[in-house]
């Protein structure tokens, strides 16, 4: 007879791969074809970079934590950024990209948020995904609301997310100019987290890596703030 465990664990893989979908790469790709229509470019290279850093962080991240596979999630992100990339060529929403600075935003990102997912796959046990929603939502909702009004929200706060880090990163990848703190920040903190996942169980090591989240946080928030 099969436990409750074993007939759960299934519909959660279910529900995080449908959540990675739907918020990594649905909602992501009718916010681009709103993008598409829109004759404002100032507010394309405003709205596009958050649009693309909340599509990889959210299949990413619920990916990761769904499957518990850093690569995984790796893969997921870079995927949905090249399905996403098309179908803005397709609609006609063409922008100037730097190919290094969005490469590098692509991949520092994927690996931050992935090693993050992984980490909550590990800690939480079959309800990853869960977390990683709830990350998603929160760090969502206060970028999204700053884009609506700039002025919402404090420079610190904003400073402390990494979803902020990925926007500011793909911003650069749009208009050419250097990211060099959001594009350390994500990469250092993915780096943390992996020393935690690699260390686990052992919990001194959330220690080290809120310290670097801090740090980088910091960083951040001097440079672009």
């Amino acid at each position: 007879m099969m436990s409750n465990a074993q007939t759960l664990k299934p519909a959660s893989s279910t529900l995080g791969w449908g959540s990675a979908i739907v918020l990594g790469f649905i909602v992501p790709a009718i916010g681009i074809s709103y993008l598409a229509q829109s004759p404002d470019s100032a507010s394309v290279l405003v709205a596009l970079p958050m649009t693309l850093a909340l599509s990889v962080m959210g299949a990413t991240l619920i990916a990761a934590a769904t499957d518990g596979r850093l690569w995984v999630g790796i893969v997921v992100g870079l995927g949905v950024l090249i399905a996403l990339a098309l179908l803005a060529s397709a609609l006609g929403l063409r922008v100037s990209l730097s190919p290094v600075l969005t490469i590098l935003a692509a991949v520092l990102a994927s690996l931050s948020f992935a090693a993050r997912g992984s980490l909550f796959a590990r800690s939480a046990e079959g309800r990853g995904w869960l977390i990683a929603l709830g990350v998603l939502a929160g760090e969502s909702a206060v970028v999204l609301s700053s884009l609506i009004d700039p002025d919402l929200w404090p420079g610190w706060l904003l400073a402390l997310l990494p979803a902020q880090w990925a926007s500011l990163a793909f911003k650069a990848a749009l208009t050419g100019t250097t990211a060099l703190a959001p594009l350390l920040a994500l990469g250092g903190t993915a780096m943390a987290t992996l020393f935690v996942v690699q260390m686990w169980p052992r919990r001194w090591t959330y220690g080290i890596m809120f310290g670097v989240w801090l740090g980088l946080s910091a960083l951040v928030y001097h440079t672009n703030f």
